[in-house]
């Protein structure tokens, strides 16, 4: 029996990915001459070679997609794990809990009622669309506020609530799709545990496991990480880069098997070599000896951060199905702006008493949607086709382009905008505090 499969030959391959380095090229010579934010450039060009002109596959563009989203995270999250102050991470651990449970809940439960009442569906399907879309995306966030730099402790705020909401945003998708399909298999782990005690306290455990194992794997990884740099360093073994590639997606492979968070395990991973200084008391030699490598491998996985950035946005543009979207865009256009304006700054309220009203301001109109949206926007549609459940696969149609949507728009609003919110928000805080640093002693006022 023959496959029906098409499997794409070597200059086929070689074409996309010239492709899709013309794309990244073209979007970073724009940004830089009109000074915007390229993620979105790359998600208007793949589009552009996609769908609209045909120059990449849709469907090979799709099915690239699904692993370098993967690889490309995973990359993404290692490197900027290396980047995450540990001081800043202790001092605003607070707001990060709360974000990344209160607040990714509201933001699921004010995107399910908006969902049900423009769509006209049950409210569980609407929640649904809120678990999908409720995680922000690091692999927006990242090189955005390493494009535009702000406050640190707010760029640690923003980036570790996007990195550490995913685990959290995929229970609260596998609980919907276990009231909706219980027999589906991304409700396997959910259901085995419920059997013991009810869906929702299993959904509390299941993530409190993802959590803690993720961490727990990280760590290790970390400090096994710091000694085999230790003991070899750079004259040792001086493709440290090939080390830390194995260390990163290890790490990754492992959290999975043990069904916690892989891309979680590779950001903790980076976050114990990144702090190594703070983590083990060595002689100041060693310590100059363990950063040396240390930076020799960050700068590697920092450029194959930025290709993997490209890789990851371009090609989501290209394998997007325009008829999705124009069959769902005027609600959908509406219900992205209700998650941006209205989901997310009701549900980053918790925390407006530990910051001033212009940080809370700009943390609230920053948490794009990206890729783990993009990732679980097309599984209720698969279920549904699966199970032969006709109202499911008319419902996973519309999250399907209701995710898509919400994702384009969140990206390119909450990507432009940060400029002008800079600015008016942070910018005059951040200017004085760099002339106080470099001596400056301003007036007091009378």
């Amino acid at each position: 029996m023959t496959s029906n499969v098409l499997v794409p030959d070597v200059d086929t391959i070689a074409y996309i990915l010239f492709m899709v380095l013309a794309v990244g090229m073209i979007s970073l010579l724009i940004s830089r001459r009109f000074n915007v934010s390229y993620v979105p450039l790359f998600v208007f060009f793949g589009i552009l070679a996609g769908p609209v002109l045909g120059l990449i596959n849709r469907s090979l563009a799709h099915e690239l997609f699904s692993y370098v989203r993967v690889f490309g995270l995973v990359m993404i999250l290692f490197a900027e794990g290396h980047t995450l102050s540990w001081k800043m991470l202790k001092r605003n651990m607070g707001t990060i809990a709360v974000l990344d449970t209160v607040g990714l809940l509201i933001t699921a439960v004010i995107a399910g009622i908006a969902f049900s009442v423009l769509f006209h569906t049950p409210f569980i399907v609407g929640f649904l669309f809120g678990a999908i879309i409720g995680a922000t995306d690091p692999a927006t966030l990242i090189p955005l506020f390493r494009q535009y730099k702000v406050k640190e402790d707010i760029e640690t705020v923003i980036v570790t609530e996007s990195i550490f909401n995913d685990p959290l945003g995929i229970v609260l998708t596998s609980v919907a799709i276990a009231l909706l399909l219980p027999q589906a298999p991304s409700a396997a782990v959910l259901e085995s545990i419920a059997r013991y005690i009810s869906i929702y306290p299993a959904a509390v455990v299941f993530f409190l496991y993802e959590l803690g194992m993720s961490i727990g794997i990280g760590v290790l990884l970390g400090v096994f990480g710091y000694y085999f740099i230790k003991k070899t360093g750079i004259k040792g073994f001086p493709e440290i880069e090939v080390f830390a590639l194995m260390l990163a997606f290890g790490g990754f492979l492992l959290g999975e098997y043990v069904k916690a968070s892989g891309y979680l395990v590779a950001t903790v991973t980076g976050i114990v070599l990144g702090n190594h200084k703070v983590f083990f008391r060595d002689n100041p030699r060693t310590v100059k000896r363990i950063m040396r490598a240390i930076e020799k491998e960050v700068h590697f996985n920092e450029s194959l951060a930025t290709l993997a950035t490209i890789f990851i946005f371009a090609l989501l543009g290209a394998s997007l199905d325009m008829s999705v979207i124009t069959s769902n865009l005027l609600p959908g256009m509406i219900l992205a702006f209700v998650v941006i304006l209205i989901a997310r700054p009701i549900a980053v309220l918790p925390i407006l008493p530990w910051w001033k009203p212009k940080e809370y301001l700009f943390i609230a109109l920053e948490g794009p949607r990206g890729v783990v949206p993009s990732a679980l926007a097309s599984l209720p549609l698969t279920l549904g086709l699966v199970y032969h459940d006709q109202q499911m696969i008319q419902w996973g149609e519309i999250i399907l382009g209701a995710t898509v949507i919400t994702v384009l728009v969140s990206v390119i609003v909450e990507t432009l905008w940060v400029p002008l919110l800079r600015e008016r928000l942070l910018e005059v805080e951040s200017i004085r505090k760099r002339m106080i640093r470099s001596g400056y002693k301003p007036k007091s006022s009378r």
